[in-house]
């Protein structure tokens, strides 16, 4: 199936990373760039995006070498990551013109995607960017932590760090309902700490700007945790090992605290605990638990549909404005996940 062929003249904008950050990633790192709208092969899908997403873990891709667990991004070359969008080409029976897609070719306006590499998205059930975030990979990632990395017991004690993003805001929510008994998050600012609380159903909020972490953690569980959800890393995984309970479970799944370090970074200064606890931290990749996408999008689609899971995004407008999304995602100003918007 294919639909009239894109002028070869007409052009779109896409995002390229030109230099290779050293510590805090920088506007000039970054170009905007206009290219010819590519056109699909056999088999494959042109899909104008309409929202792409910005991820801590890009960081990572941006360094040379094999420093992250994915290949770095090239240089000269747009850079890739999660995106909806609409086929408006198609040379794929299986993926008619007209549907919306999930894949990840972001960065840019336009995309020619292997049909066999997206995922067609319902969005009269939830807005697009929804499958970015709450119903995406970020939503994945807190249940696949907190079912099978580091699993939630009926009555636990979970702290969350970094709770205010687009994967802490998602675990403080799953792991009540998987019956922890109290649910404890961290976040940069008052503002912040309030809507954990207030908006997100925490029962307790750190303001790691505020003052010691491991001081704050102690007060709002003095009896300990059981499961910590670790987003940040440095002191946030040193007060959480101080405070777990024996037999306790930390799913490593972020250290946005240490992305932006040009030395290697000490572990906790209290690791040592964890022996004599025998507390278990164990690593967590979501592409190793795709196997879970469709119970959590059942369980996640029935939350949403009750009131029961509240997602909140962070939209900046324009695909000028991506760097300045990822820029701002590493400093701190998204609540929730932070995205931005291509075409209506």
């Amino acid at each position: 199936m294919t639909d009239a062929p894109i002028a070869p003249q007409q052009t779109q904008r896409e995002i390229h990373l030109v230099s290779r950050p050293v510590g805090e990633a920088r506007a000039q790192d970054f170009a905007l760039v206009e290219s010819a709208i590519p056109q699909p092969g056999e088999g494959q899908l042109l899909v104008r995006n309409t929202w792409m997403s910005v991820d801590p873990y890009m960081r990572g891709r941006m360094n040379a070498g094999t420093g992250s667990y994915i290949p770095p991004f090239e240089l000269g070359a747009p850079l890739s990551g999660g995106a909806t969008g609409t086929v408006v080409a198609s040379r794929s029976a299986a993926v008619p013109v007209g549907t919306a897609v999930l894949h990840q070719l972001g960065w840019r306006e336009y995309a020619v995607v292997d049909a066999s590499a997206v995922m067609p998205i319902d969005v009269s059930l939830a807005p697009a960017s929804a499958y970015l975030g709450v119903l995406g990979m970020p939503g994945l990632t807190a249940y696949a932590g907190l079912t099978e990395v580091a699993p939630v017991a009926e009555g636990d004690v979970v702290f969350v760090s970094g709770a205010a993003g687009a994967v802490g805001s998602v675990a403080g929510q799953i792991a009540r309902r998987l019956g922890a008994s109290r649910v404890i998050g961290s976040a940069g600012g008052p503002e912040k700490a309030k809507k954990l609380v207030e908006e997100f159903g925490f029962d307790a909020a750190i303001d790691y700007r505020a003052g010691s972490v491991a001081e704050q953690l102690a007060q709002a569980a003095p009896a300990g945790v059981d499961v910590y959800f670790d987003n940040v890393g440095g002191d946030h995984l040193e007060a959480a090992i101080g405070a777990m309970r024996p037999g306790g479970r930390i799913a490593l799944c972020g250290a946005i605290s240490q992305y932006n370090a040009t030395e290697p970074v000490p572990g906790p200064r209290n690791l040592a605990a964890a022996i004599g606890k025998q507390l278990t931290l164990r690593g967590l990749l979501v592409g190793s638990y795709y196997h879970l996408a469709p119970e959590y999008a059942r369980l996640a689609a029935g939350m949403l549909a009750a009131g029961e899971l509240r997602a909140e995004e962070t939209v900046l407008d324009g695909i000028d404005r991506a760097p300045e999304a990822f820029l701002g995602l590493m400093r701190g100003a998204n609540t929730g996940k932070m995205l931005v918007r291509l075409a209506g």
